[in-house]
């Protein structure tokens, strides 16, 4: 059971394993889908990260609100996916979108996901096999059961704000970390007492994930001695906060929670608290 990375090589050699390609640029919301249709790993399902990934927004439930667990689970079921199967998440390079649905099956109790480390990418300049060809699975029934431990909401986030028991860690470039800069939400700035780890420190230059000793060393870094258990990763959508939670994994550091608002759900609310450097 493969839980966080595989190589290409990994998954070239098991071909029963299934791959989801979760390609998305934020700026064209449906060109990961075209380049799915483009050409794919082969066996690849798409994941959408507005459609398959999210819920509706409301305009005050965040730019991705995660899914009902009901319906993520259907959806599942519907890709024919079996809760023994090993999945591979993959994306264009870095793992972003990727590390969405590998958290989200881990939340639903689908332990044997992991990430392609490098994606498409990597699988490419490998010259690795590509197709056009969209697969069909068989629906099923799948069986998942939420770990509601695992995600906190708005609440939770601003009755431990005195930082007790909580450290908020914000995956965020850090120029909108400090509020100097904001291209996509309306407000700019971050949660009262949230540390920053751009989550793009995770990889090396190629795409590919630092090594597991060099990402706890930096993690620990910045936690300061407090435990993976009191983290709250959040970020603009609860996207890229994924990639900080996978990164946690990575590094032996499990246990972290995310707050899938994040940055776009709490500033919905006014009354809400926000800073800046």
């Amino acid at each position: 059971m493969r839980t966080t990375l595989v190589s290409g090589a990994d998954l070239a050699r098991h071909p029963e394993w299934r791959a989801f390609d979760c390609r998305h640029d934020l700026a064209r919301p449906g060109l990961g889908e075209q380049q799915y249709r483009e050409g794919h790993i082969p066996g690849a399902l798409f994941a959408h990260l507005d459609r398959d990934l999210s819920a509706p927004t409301t305009g005050n439930n965040g730019r991705h609100p995660l899914p009902e667990p009901a319906d993520f689970i259907a959806w599942l079921g519907a890709q024919g996916l079996d809760s023994v199967d090993q999945v591979v998440c993959y994306d264009a390079a870095n793992g972003m979108s990727a590390a969405r649905l590998w958290w989200m099956l881990y939340w639903i109790g689908h332990q044997a996901a992991a990430v392609l480390d490098g994606g498409f990418a990597r699988w490419r300049s490998e010259g690795r096999p590509v197709t056009a060809e969209q697969p069909r699975y068989t629906p099923v029934e799948y069986r998942g059961r939420p770990r509601g431990a695992m995600c906190v909401d708005a609440g939770y986030v601003q009755s431990h704000l005195d930082g007790k028991d909580m450290v908020l860690l914000d995956a965020r470039a850090p120029q909108r970390w400090r509020g100097e800069a904001e291209p996509i939400d309306p407000v700019a700035g971050r949660i009262p007492g949230a540390r920053n780890r751009y989550c793009a420190e995770n990889v090396s230059a190629d795409g590919t994930f630092k090594s597991p000793d060099e990402l706890r060393r930096e993690f620990l870094t910045v936690l300061g001695g407090l435990a993976p258990s009191e983290v709250v990763n959040y970020c603009g959508s609860g996207v890229s906060a994924c990639h900080n939670l996978l990164a946690m994994e990575i590094a032996g550091l499990p246990g972290a929670k995310l707050y899938a608002g994040s940055w776009s759900e709490w500033i919905a609310d006014p009354a809400r608290p926000r800073e800046k450097s």
